[in-house]
């Protein structure tokens, strides 16, 4: 009876946080700018849809703005809050697998490695779409999954990655991939605009194409991610009873490493380096929700999303006209956060 009494919790608690995602959507598309009504922005974005587009009339409504709505504001809030629930269920599931509240893809070095790779495909200039997967994003792949591995075996001490010991890794690889990629800047400097973008992150001037190419990747990764919460609620009784309860734990690892790695280098070739968002948002969601994942990693996945745009947002109007780099907005966050996390553990 109180199984289902929670699950019933838990699903009312994801409704809630979904139905919020849709309002944020609405909400943070007005904001801007150019002073368009929420009603004349529900108006343009339902003129659009398939079978309601025929009851709606938008004559009335500058072309302007019909442009600014539809081919500027919804796509980048969209995209924000694909990149906020990628990053954020990306750090739940890293937290969950080395069972370490500051574990990210930032503080780990995904963010680096998915940034290497990227640019070193901008410099080259290749142009070889895979399944419909642009180059900078599978170079971003593979730069983000070499770091991942090279840090978890660095850490890795016999079977168990001590804390002190993957936030030290961690921290030095995305140093050393920073640095390679400071280098490559210098040497190509024709190529440093476009490098400097990805080091600051921004969701700026995207438009629908790039968050097409990566949205349904990227969904397919966070439902397989899903798949795995039981395992990483019984991992939370230690890795030896795991095991004996039939987890394959390395294995389960390995999966949650990949899926989550190939989640972050979509959305960082497209949106550059965007810290901390995967380590506050899966933080405050379990200390509100508790530590089972089943209902932390969907949570996550919405408030992360919903922080994202909000950052985005502010990012884009604080100092109108001129936009601040999303990453600044996101650092300023958590900075803080991470120290306090520090803090509380020497405590």
């Amino acid at each position: 009876m109180k199984k289902s009494i929670n699950k019933d919790k838990y699903g009312f608690i994801l409704i809630v946080l979904f139905l919020v995602l849709i309002l944020s959507i609405g909400f943070f598309a007005v904001i801007g700018t150019a002073n368009i009504s929420s009603i004349d922005t529900f108006r343009i974005v339902g003129s659009k849809l398939p079978i309601i587009k025929k009851y709606i009339d938008v004559s009335d409504i500058e072309k302007s703005y019909q442009t600014i709505i539809w081919s500027i504001r919804l796509p980048r809030v969209l995209l924000g809050i694909l990149v906020g629930a990628s990053l954020s269920m990306a750090g739940t599931a890293f937290q969950g697998i080395f069972k370490n509240p500051m574990a990210d893809p930032y503080v780990i070095g995904i963010s680096s490695g998915a940034a290497l790779g990227a640019s070193i495909a901008i410099i080259l200039g290749v142009n070889i779409a895979f399944i419909n997967i642009s180059t900078i994003s599978i170079f971003a792949f593979i730069g983000a999954l070499a770091a991942v591995f090279t840090v978890y075996n660095i850490a890795r001490i016999k079977n168990k990655v001590p804390v002190t010991t993957l936030l030290l890794a961690g921290i030095a690889i995305g140093q050393f991939l920073t640095a390679i990629m400071s280098f490559l800047m210098v040497i190509y400097s024709k190529d440093m605009a476009k490098i400097i973008y990805w080091t600051l992150g921004s969701l700026a001037g995207k438009g629908w194409e790039p968050l097409i190419k990566i949205s349904i990747p990227v969904i397919i990764s966070m439902i397989f991610i899903n798949f795995f919460a039981r395992d990483l609620n019984i991992m939370l009784t230690g890795e030896e009873s795991a095991q004996s309860l039939g987890v394959d734990v390395e294995k389960t690892k390995i999966y949650i490493l990949i899926l989550g790695t190939f989640m972050v280098s979509m959305v960082v070739s497209i949106a550059g380096i965007i810290g901390f968002v995967g380590l506050i948002i899966p933080h405050i969601v379990r200390i509100i929700l508790g530590p089972d994942n089943r209902i932390i990693l969907p949570a996550s996945a919405f408030v992360g999303g919903i922080f994202m745009v909000s950052a985005d947002t502010i990012a884009r109007t604080i100092i109108s006209p001129v936009e601040i780099p999303v990453g600044i907005i996101t650092a300023l966050f958590g900075g803080p956060f991470f120290l306090y996390l520090l803090r509380k553990s020497k405590r």
